[in-house]
């Protein structure tokens, strides 16, 4: 897959728009979903994903082809991310109810395909629970914690990502993890 984005990214240098196309539906859900895990809000994911792709392709000629594409994208998104959660007031979650609804959260529109309705609103107050204390953390915290857990990212895609030495990924994981303990020591 690297191999098929770096010749698409040499396309796009050379003025090839639907190159860059190319590389946006390759990575479109994997952008959106960090910076939905990271900002808890579905348009301002929706907005930060696409900023995150226009500064991308803005920018190409600053990518570095010695470094996997996937995280210097990851890196644009959740520094773009992260400039949100320091600016905005604290006061949208995802339980919020979905304008031109009847009360429904976005948590009532996800499905489950075997799960009985008392198992699936257990596990959507579970997957709330948990959102919420991501949400809590500090910025620092939240930010490897989504890389980790939620993308499934080693830990030396998240040290290019966060441009962080690999030791102070580890810290914060290790610090994130507790801090997320102490919110759901409960459960």
């Amino acid at each position: 897959m690297e191999i098929f984005v770096k010749k698409r990214i040499k396309a796009v240098k050379k003025g090839d728009q639907n190159a860059y196309a190319d590389i946006v539906d390759l990575y479109k859900d994997k952008i959106y979903r960090l910076c939905y895990r990271m900002l808890g809000n579905r348009h301002e994911a929706e907005d930060t994903a696409q900023e995150a792709f226009i500064r991308a392709y803005v920018n190409i000629h600053t990518y570095n082809p010695n470094m996997k594409f996937s995280s210097w994208l990851y890196r644009i998104a959740a520094n773009l991310a992260i400039d949100k959660i320091r600016k905005k007031k604290p006061d949208a979650y995802l339980d919020e109810e979905i304008s031109g609804t009847d009360g429904l959260t976005m948590y009532s529109q996800l499905s489950s395909n075997e799960a009985s309705p008392e198992e699936t609103l257990e596990s959507l107050e579970l997957q709330e629970t948990v959102q919420k204390a991501i949400e809590q953390l500090p910025e620092k915290y939240r930010s490897v914690i989504v890389l980790k857990y939620i993308e499934g990212l080693s830990l030396q895609e998240i040290s290019e990502i966060l441009d962080l030495p690999l030791g102070t990924v580890k810290t914060r994981l290790h610090r994130g993890r507790e801090a997320l303990r102490k919110h759901l020591g409960h459960l």
